[in-house]
């Protein structure tokens, strides 16, 4: 049996190398005039940048070959279920489990827990930034099934989140709009997105083209709402402390 898995491989090596050049070039301008960092410093980092570009290609590579074609072969499967309905909680499953595979997701929770010194830790920004995706996938699903327009949950949603900013810190607010950007990262756009129009494909009435697309909207703004709902608890305990404290 002849395997495909490096079909198109050269290709996928040329796109990551002139995305990475000019992040290189850079580099060696500032190394040279303004940085000067040490030789075994440089060394590091040109290593760095050999692991992320191997790394880059690889995983594309994989995405062609096996996030593709799995993503949208699990949601023909799952449309053409005898109990359609049953796509709606497996989408908040799988959009739950598939941020914690995020990498952006994992390096900004961190940061979070290190910049708030604990004060809002990365176990509980995980949570909560994979429910908001969780909860979207969902409505994804729920779209696809009724035939919902993407509007009817974009406008309001982000009404939402407007509202809720005027209530929240600053610091959930900052935090709340980079979750809704770092959510739809590779695991989400490449599995779940595929998986959509896997289902919409085989749902009668839907085009995939229409129905299919918008998850990645919609995940963007599940977790800022999230994210700003739990800023809203936080400054509720805090003030409901201060209370007790003050007594």
């Amino acid at each position: 049996m002849k395997l495909h898995v490096f079909d198109g491989f050269l290709d996928i090596l040329t796109e990551v190398g002139m995305a990475l050049v000019p992040l290189f070039i850079f580099f060696a301008l500032f190394q040279v005039f303004m940085l000067k960092l040490p030789r075994q410093r440089v060394f590091q980092i040109l290593l760095g940048f050999i692991l992320t570009f191997f790394g880059l290609a690889f995983f594309l590579q994989g995405v062609h070959v096996g996030f593709f074609p799995i993503g949208q072969m699990m949601g023909e499967s799952l449309g053409e279920m005898p109990y359609p309905w049953i796509i709606i909680p497996i989408g908040f499953v799988l959009g739950f489990v598939a941020t914690f595979a995020e990498p952006a997701v994992s390096i900004m929770n961190d940061e979070v827990d290190r910049v708030t010194g604990g004060y809002i830790s990365a176990k509980l920004m995980l949570y909560t930034v994979s429910t908001g995706v969780g909860i979207s996938v969902a409505l994804s699903m729920v779209r696809i099934l009724f035939g919902i327009p993407l509007w009817y949950f974009l406008i309001p949603g982000y009404l939402l989140a407007f509202i809720l900013v005027f209530f929240s810190q600053p610091i959930f607010t900052a935090i709340a709009f980079d979750s809704g950007g770092v959510s739809t990262g590779p695991m989400t756009v490449t599995f779940i997105s595929a998986m959509a129009v896997g289902v919409a494909s085989v749902t009668e009435g839907r085009d995939p083209l229409v129905d299919g697309f918008g998850l990645i909207a919609l995940v963007a703004l599940t977790p800022i709402l999230a994210v700003l709902i739990l800023g809203l608890i936080f400054t509720r305990k805090g003030g409901a402390e201060n209370d007790e404290s003050e007594s």
